[in-house]
């Protein structure tokens, strides 16, 4: 089988919400409101549009779930602007978490603990998760339990300093023996 390096990486696309407007909005009848806020009722969609017509708005559909759905009076294309800015808000503002990876290993000295024992504040300072793993070779696969103590012995040293919290306990799974943690906020 051959491996294909040139793949078609898809960007995933935030999908904004479609708002429905004027003759796109296939419901009998809407909930009304007007430019100013006010609630108008509930009329046929025709006589909402011939009304949105008369005093110069758009008639959008910003609530297409209730029965029947909500319609206001207002400029489509600045509605559509102000609905997009704040999409790219939300998405600047998203915390992003990743899963920083601490090795370990069974027969790991003192010195060497220490240094990861710093990595591992670093990364839980800036809010990442850890997963703490130790890969098992040869002979010290018949011992995963040592390599599970070493684990938890590394997660107590971490708990020191922050408070965890355990989302995946450590674990043996073949030649790997894995734990995720993260710090509690």
């Amino acid at each position: 089988m051959r491996i294909h390096y040139r793949r078609h990486r898809t960007t995933h696309k935030v999908e904004s919400v479609q708002f429905h407007a004027n003759r796109h909005i296939q419901s009998p009848e809407v909930r009304l409101i007007d430019e100013e806020g006010k609630f108008l009722g509930v009329l046929k969609t025709s006589e909402a549009l011939r009304l949105a017509e008369e005093r110069g708005y758009d008639l959008v559909e910003v609530s297409p779930k209730e029965v029947p759905p909500v319609c206001r009076l207002l400029d489509f294309g600045a509605f559509k602007y102000q609905k997009e800015k704040e999409m790219k808000q939300q998405k600047a503002h998203a915390k992003k978490v990743e899963v920083k990876g601490i090795r370990l290993s069974v027969k790991i000295a003192s010195g060497d603990l220490e240094n990861r024992l710093n990595q591992a504040t670093k990364f839980l300072e800036e809010g990442q998760k850890l997963k703490i793993e130790i890969i098992l070779r040869g002979r010290e696969k018949a011992h995963a339990n040592i390599a599970l103590e070493k684990i938890q012995q590394f997660m107590n040293l971490v708990s020191q300093k922050y408070e965890l919290y355990v989302e995946q306990p450590p674990k043996a799974q073949g030649g790997n023996v894995s734990a995720i943690v993260g710090r509690k906020s």
